[in-house]
């Protein structure tokens, strides 16, 4: 049922939206992304790219299900971003033990991007480091951490 029509005069206060948590986290979101596929980009691969790689690599062979849950990521937007590197050879993915399952692993390609990436990824993050400072980088860190549990617990 849809909620009751306001009043013709009433008018939000959409200025309020501009404090909207996942507003601001979108635009930071988008903005640090971009830093880190600015940084990847020699190695070919984009931000999220490196993440999964990272992700697939220190689970070692990981279902689909549970390399979402880490990713904090839905399998639908997990299987199209594990497709791309399926198909540049970075992971292979195959049935697993359940016939319902899926498992992720990083392949030797993938390894090598990897290890590509890694120092491009080092110089990122310090340049990051050097504009917040380690104590508010680590709060930032622990903060988003919280609001992901907050966000979780429903």
């Amino acid at each position: 049922m849809l909620p009751s029509e306001p009043p013709a005069e009433y008018e939000p206060d959409y200025q309020m939206c501009a404090d909207c948590t996942g507003f601001n986290l979108r635009k930071a979101m988008r903005a640090v992304g971009q830093h880190y596929d600015d940084a990847l980009r020699p190695a070919g691969i984009r931000g999220t790219q490196f993440s999964l790689l990272v992700a697939a690599k220190m689970a070692g062979p990981v279902t689909v299900t549970r390399l979402a849950e880490m990713a904090v990521m839905d399998r639908t937007t997990l299987t199209r971003n594990l497709n791309v590197l399926e198909k540049q050879g970075l992971v292979a993915v195959a049935p697993g033990a359940d016939r319902r399952t899926r498992r992720v692993a990083i392949t030797d390609q993938g390894l090598a991007v990897l290890r590509q990436a890694y120092p491009l990824w080092q110089h990122a993050q310090a340049r990051l480091m050097a504009k917040l400072g380690p104590d508010r980088l680590q709060s930032l860190r622990d903060n988003m951490a919280t609001l992901v549990d907050a966000a979780l617990a429903r």
